[in-house]
């Protein structure tokens, strides 16, 4: 009896807090910091490979 009592009361708990999280975190935000997440990362590979392309033309024209 008891048990059931304390999981309503905890199913509200988890309404409450996923309302309260619906409302103050935008999508937009969150969005927002996934793609400039996403675009840091591709600028530092893109960067990377230029950089090991770059090395592997200069190693090649040493051999020479």
């Amino acid at each position: 009896m008891y048990s059931s009592i304390k999981r309503i009361s905890m199913k509200k708990y988890i309404h409450y807090l996923l309302v309260c999280c619906l409302l103050t975190l935008t999508s937009c935000k969150i969005i927002g910091a996934i793609f400039k997440a996403g675009v840091l990362a591709g600028i530092i590979i893109v960067v990377a490979i230029l950089i090991l392309i770059v090395w592997l033309i200069f190693k090649g024209m040493n051999r020479d």
